[in-house]
């Protein structure tokens, strides 16, 4: 990845699987192409790169006492684990794949269906280790909120699609750590600006991470299309996403999340 203005680069964890043929099924191929545990489609835990900013420097802003509250609900959402044996859990993967899939039953929530969907194998739960139950609740929640961009995403049916594409699911994963990160959520603090603008949406509207996660999303895939990226690129369109979400966070006249410019990618 190229260096861009100086600085230290920070380690995201990230699930990664195998890549897919554009508009066909799900496959696991880790070997097909790179190998290890640092490549976009090795199995297991590996990272994406993305700079530190000098804005990650600044000492904490203050909060206020209903800034503070709103906070630690968030954090106390990314701090629980995806857990099989909590009915809720359960019962939400089930969502998850009926908003997906609606004209496919589900045999099992441990099936070989699920690779459809850009999981790395045939039990999902493997992969939430690495995003916690709020990366299940952010799927759940675009596709019930914005049910025709999720079906869009899933199912690649935009632009011009690179012959090896990025699993649909896995990137979900990735796109909450990404904001996770980027708006520096697990500090009790935010020490970002963009973190700090972000507390002011999030004191509003308690679903705020998850409307920012669907527009997050939703912008990445546009930067893919519009890079003309294959699976080698993923790492930078993630970078170009953070960077354009932080820009766009910093803008005049932004009173909720609903002005951001690339709010207007999505459609129900």
């Amino acid at each position: 990845m190229d260096d861009q203005g100086g600085g230290s680069f920070v380690a995201v964890r990230r699930i990664s699987q195998g890549l897919h043929p554009a508009n066909n099924h799900y496959h696991s191929t880790s070997g097909d192409v790179l190998a290890g545990s640092a490549a976009w489609i090795g199995r297991g835990l590996s990272c994406v790169c993305v700079q530190r900013r000098d804005s990650d420097a600044r000492s904490s802003m203050d909060l206020t006492p209903l800034q503070e509250d709103s906070l630690r609900r968030l954090q106390s959402r990314i701090d629980v684990p995806y857990d099989s044996t909590i009915p809720e859990h359960r019962e939400a993967l089930k969502v998850l794949w009926k908003k997906s899939f609606p004209e496919e039953e589900l045999c099992d929530l441990i099936s070989e269906q699920w690779k459809e969907m850009g999981w790395q194998g045939k039990d999902p739960s493997t992969d939430f280790r690495g995003g916690g139950f709020i990366s299940l609740e952010n799927l759940v929640f675009f596709a019930r909120r914005f049910p025709k961009s999720f079906q869009d995403l899933l199912r690649k049916q935009e632009g011009s699609r690179a012959m090896w594409e990025y699993p649909f699911a896995v990137a979900g994963v990735n796109i909450t750590f990404m904001l996770i990160q980027m708006l520096d959520l697990e500090a009790v603090k935010p020490r970002t600006l963009g973190g700090a603008a972000f507390m002011k949406f999030l004191s509003e509207n308690d679903s705020a991470f998850d409307l920012l996660y669907c527009i997050a999303f939703k912008l990445m895939d546009r930067l893919w299309l519009d890079m003309r990226a294959t699976y080698m690129d993923f790492n930078t369109v993630m970078k170009s996403t953070r960077r354009q979400l932080e820009r766009e966070l910093l803008l005049d006249d932004i009173s909720r999340l609903e002005d951001l410019p690339s709010y207007s990618l999505l459609s129900r």
